[in-house]
């Protein structure tokens, strides 16, 4: 199956099928959380498990069942026809450091691309039980134990009012964010993938990182912008495979112009 036309509206199917690979991905994420895990580290000394390998193979294996013609990108192994039209995005556990601790603040993430720009997103938190669904031109849905409701940001015009999440360690805390941080009303450790949950749901008004690849915001995009927020590089562009890893979310549009200025001095 190649999957139907979506200039305007993304297909159901397409929306449904992410919220399966989420489903797959939760359980086997689960099935090793808080139990005895060997943890690896890669190159980049990040932390690596058998859940994330396991649910990165599963959801592949999934893709290549239903549509055989789309690629796939995701962090644990390599490309897979990335130059498809159609090209799901993966990162199967994002926040691994918060899953061996055994912190619920750990997601799975799930985008599929259109020409290289995020179609669906995912943010599925299996176990808090929060999952954000974002596709074009749906609006964006909040899954938790009280069932399904739309997710729409807050209203928050003024930076000295916003709430931030970030990075927000001295010794890696990127330049700009020293700037963004004082003018702020309020500044939180970064929690990975839930930040952008939070946002989405209008619980804080900023989230501003960098050091991401594109498995880390593919998935953000959809559920961002289809709760009515705004999601771009700290230069205002629109993510996408190439971007440079920084990003920035707002949940008000002329918060985020706000932003984007104290980041670019």
């Amino acid at each position: 199956m190649t999957g139907p036309d979506t200039t305007d509206l993304c297909p159901e199917e397409f929306v449904t099928f992410a919220k399966t690979l989420a489903q797959r991905a939760g359980e086997i994420s689960l099935d090793h959380f808080r139990v005895e895990v060997a943890v690896e580290r890669k190159g980049d000394l990040s932390p690596v498990t058998a859940a994330d390998r396991g649910a990165e193979a599963a959801l592949r294996e999934l893709v290549a069942a239903r549509y055989p013609s789309h690629g796939v990108v995701g962090e644990e192994f390599g490309p897979h026809q990335e130059d498809a039209e159609f090209v799901w995005v993966f990162d199967p556990i994002d926040g691994t450091r918060a899953f061996v601790s055994g912190n619920p603040q750990f997601g799975n993430l799930i985008a599929l691309t259109q020409g290289g720009r995020p179609l669906v997103g995912v943010i599925n938190m299996p176990a808090q039980g929060d999952c954000w669904i974002g596709a074009t031109g749906h609006g964006t849905q909040l899954i938790d134990a009280e069932g399904s409701r739309p997710a729409k940001t807050r209203a928050c015009a003024k930076l000295s009012d916003a709430v931030l999440r970030a990075q927000l360690l001295p010794l890696t805390e990127p330049e700009g964010l020293d700037l963004l941080r004082p003018k702020v009303a309020d500044s939180l450790l970064s929690g990975d993938c839930f930040s952008y949950g939070q946002l989405a749901s209008g619980w804080l008004d900023l989230v501003a990182e960098s050091g991401l690849y594109a498995f880390d915001f593919m998935a953000l995009v959809p559920v961002v912008e289809g709760a009515g927020g705004v999601i771009t590089d700290w230069q205002g562009q629109p993510l996408g495979m190439e971007s440079d890893g920084r990003a920035l979310a707002s949940g008000d549009p002329a918060l985020h112009q706000q932003a984007l200025e104290v980041l670019a001095r």
